[in-house]
């Protein structure tokens, strides 16, 4: 098989995802004003739509792994989780967390960023604050915005959701 075809996703693939989905907001509907996937028709308009939606989000991580690099939106989405911190132990446990996982060098999920905005984190760790990965979301929001969403748009993944939307 070669590479090409293990990024693309089968029917069953994308029915997986749908029930996904479907399976993550059932029983709770009642607490959204309307289906999880009616805006998906929004989702083509930017990136931030996407982004703006927890069925988006879950869409694009989807999307993400089968180009092996889920890890970007991965880190966007615990530094918009971060940024919402009130407390200061529990500000430090994540910041090191996120830290650990996406930022030092040879982390397990280490984003693709410059040296300078590593070496920015990597000095200030020890004393995180709310603002202490903005510059590296910044350039991952970029890289998705540039060069990941347009994929996504053409995906599979998005396609099929596409298709399988119920008529209003």
């Amino acid at each position: 098989m070669d590479g090409y075809v293990g990024h693309v996703l089968r029917s069953s693939q994308i029915t997986g995802l749908v029930t996904a989905l479907a399976t993550l907001f059932k029983g709770r509907l009642c607490c959204f004003p309307k289906d999880p996937l009616e805006d998906i028709d929004t989702w083509g308009e930017s990136v931030d739509k996407v982004l703006s939606s927890k069925a988006g989000q879950i869409a694009f991580v989807e999307f993400l792994k089968s180009e092996y690099s889920e890890e970007n939106i991965l880190f966007w989405l615990a530094c918009e989780e971060y940024k919402n911190l009130k407390n200061s132990p529990e500000m430090i446990s994540s910041a090191n967390r996120i830290y650990s996982e996406f930022v030092q060098t040879e982390a397990p999920r280490q984003i693709n960023i410059d040296c300078t905005t590593r070496e920015n984190i990597t000095k200030n760790i020890s004393q995180p604050t709310l603002t202490s990965f903005d510059s590296a979301q910044k350039l991952i929001y970029s890289l998705m915005a540039r060069d990941c969403y347009p994929r996504f748009l053409k995906s599979d993944v998005y396609q099929g959701l596409l298709m399988r939307k119920e008529p209003s």
